[in-house]
């Protein structure tokens, strides 16, 4: 995997960082292609109880895109007459977002400065974000005539409204953490010196829960957005009944009675 993008494992949590800070953590086609290798072994890995996706350094998360490799590769799609640059939208953008929104495990973005564009798209894509005071958000698309990719025409019409999305789309502009904790874009913020402490003990406690459970509110969420509530009645019945049957629930009910915490197996 390239030094771009680091990836680690312990105690069923696995850390990836995108690393390239003195970038803004700009995504070049190295960096999206080693995200989107250990984003899908992490969702992949049965002993991966829990992802937390960050970046190292404290001026940006992600920006998106890096425009000075994109400026080269569109002159050399001129000179050849192809469209290859934008085919990365297929070939990594959307493999990273499935596989952080489908993985069957908790998501924590831990968003440590500015977050643009494709960078807006992944914490989006998380299942729960912890943003640092000093941290923005900007759409960016827009302000560089594209349109959106990431998954943010889906995730921020969600998250916002989508007449709220439209205005952040249309208008690209900063913003702030305590907007977007206002808009339900942050679920929680924290002082930047505190970002990583408060992450990893949400992502670890995330990682120690009743994994199958986790995903299977994961999936019950995103099926009750797109179909009626008799469709979504009978997932959560189907989903219900699996849960029931886990390890963990077992556990859990044994803990309960005993009045101890439970240790859950993740099965």
């Amino acid at each position: 995997m390239a030094d771009t993008v680091l990836y680690e494992v312990s105690d069923g949590l696995a850390t990836i960082t995108l690393n390239r800070p003195e970038a803004m953590n700009a995504l070049n086609v190295a960096t999206k292609a080693a995200l989107r290798d250990a984003v899908r072994s992490a969702a992949a890995d049965d002993a991966v109880r829990a992802v937390l996706l960050t970046a190292a350094g404290d001026r940006a998360f992600c920006v998106g895109q890096d425009l000075k490799e994109h400026i080269g590769l569109l002159a050399a799609d001129r000179e050849a007459g192809s469209g290859q640059t934008m085919s990365t939208v297929r070939e990594h953008y959307n493999p990273i977002v499935r596989a952080l929104a489908g993985a069957r495990k908790p998501v924590v973005a831990a968003v440590n400065g500015v977050a643009a564009g494709a960078g807006f798209g992944f914490a989006l894509a998380a299942d729960y974000r912890i943003v640092a005071d000093t941290a923005a958000f900007n759409t960016s698309f827009a302000g560089v005539a594209l349109t959106a990719d990431s998954g943010v025409s889906w995730t921020l019409p969600r998250v916002v409204g989508p007449s709220r999305a439209m205005d952040l789309l249309l208008f690209p502009r900063s913003i702030s953490a305590q907007e977007a904790h206002e808009l339900g874009i942050a679920n929680r913020v924290v002082a930047a010196a505190e970002l990583r402490t408060e992450a990893e003990k949400v992502a670890r406690a995330l990682a120690e829960g009743p994994t199958l459970a986790y995903a299977a509110l994961k999936e019950s969420v995103a099926h009750g957005l797109t179909h009626s509530l008799e469709e979504t009645l009978e997932k959560e019945d189907e989903l219900q009944t699996l849960a029931g049957r886990s390890e963990d629930h077992a556990i859990a009910v044994q803990a309960f009675v005993n009045k101890e915490k439970p240790k859950y197996l993740g099965r």
